[in-house]
């Protein structure tokens, strides 16, 4: 199990975050496909924490089923068994793997309660095991670590009770992986043919197809002026995404949180380290007296956090470039406060840093 574990990896977008996992003899991380709509590159992160620029190459949205490509990706040795011959029945023992609420890798248990439950004209796998937001496109395994299905969806409003397309209907899918460019595709809902162009019809049976599945999500001014400022640190600010208006990534060894807060604010912060044991009254004087220029040092629940907020509206002043360079700055000095408490006060890194 721990080695299959290495082939299952969060994907953060500009949406939200999901789930996905490799499977080795198409060299393709699968997904939910609204785990990755409105996006043609994402990026994925494994439990190591680091991230790589991921291509979106092949969406169904019919079925919910996306194929995903990072070409920098270390390849993992174990991954999900999808070709078998095991069958789902009532009563099995299934394994969720997945990153739920964008949450460290999580493991959860459950029974098979339907093999086969009929929702609007399709088949899926319900189960009691817990599923969450977050968990979307991870792997539904057996103990033998086969693929049994594909986390697809919980009902908000029903406990115990989740969903994943069976692993039938994926294995048929992956027939057309021979078929796929370097480009997006898409699947058609109707007759399943491969549109690889921008189109408001099927060519091939002429289904209506919404064009908006070929365009990607545009983002908010306000987006576009904090990646700027991620920009700076030379880093893909697609790396950076962990959802609507919200980015956390690493500098260094810091992780560098930037979001809106309370509606008004752009909140930037990093938890540098724990505190120590032992020359608390050195770190405290440190904290209250050392010049940090705009940024704040401060402690919450026994951790070292530095610190940067603005109104939102500054960000359209006259001030905003100075800003941008503010926001910056806060990740580099991040990434030398973690060292100086570690070397000058004993503290420990915290479990957020790499």
């Amino acid at each position: 199990m721990k080695n299959i574990e290495s082939s299952v990896f969060k994907i953060n977008t500009a949406n939200g975050t999901g789930t996905g996992f490799y499977n080795k003899e198409n060299d393709l991380i699968i997904t939910n496909y609204h785990v990755v709509a409105g996006c043609n590159t994402v990026s994925l992160e494994g439990k190591d924490k680091n991230r790589y620029l991921t291509q979106v190459l092949y969406v169904n949205p019919g079925k919910d089923i996306a194929f995903l490509r990072a070409s920098d990706l270390p390849k993992p040795v174990e991954t999900v068994v999808i070709e078998h011959q095991t069958e789902s029945k009532s009563r099995d023992k299934v394994i969720v793997l997945g990153y739920p609420y964008g949450m460290p890798f999580t493991v959860t248990e459950g029974i098979v309660s339907n093999p086969r439950q009929s929702i609007g004209g399709r088949y899926y796998i319900q189960t009691d095991a817990a599923i969450n937001p977050g968990n979307s496109g991870g792997p539904v395994i057996n103990e033998k670590g086969e693929l049994m299905g594909i986390v697809t969806s919980k009902f908000s409003d029903a406990d115990n009770m989740g969903f994943a397309i069976p692993a039938g209907t994926f294995r048929k899918e992956l027939q057309i992986v021979n078929d796929l460019s370097d480009s997006f595709t898409l699947g058609c809902s109707n007759c399943e043919g491969l549109i690889k162009e921008k189109t408001d019809y099927c060519p091939n049976c002429g289904t209506l197809v919404d064009e908006k599945l070929f365009e990607e999500m545009e983002l908010s001014d306000f987006s576009l002026k904090v990646e700027e400022a991620i920009s700076k640190l030379d880093i893909n600010p697609i790396l950076a995404r962990s959802g609507r208006e919200r980015w956390y990534f690493h500098q260094g060894s810091a992780e560098i949180r930037m979001f809106v807060y309370d509606n008004n604010y752009l909140f930037a912060t990093s938890p540098l380290n724990d505190l120590p044991r032992k020359n608390l009254d050195e770190i405290y004087e440190y904290i209250l007296t050392a010049d940090m220029g705009p940024h704040r040092l401060s402690i919450s629940s026994n951790q070292i956090y530095l610190s940067y907020r603005i109104h939102i509206s500054d960000l359209y002043s006259e001030h905003k470039h100075e800003i941008l360079e503010c926001l910056a700055q806060l990740a580099t000095k991040a990434d030398e406060l973690d060292n100086t408490f570690v070397n000058d006060f004993g503290a420990e890194m915290t479990h957020y840093s790499k």
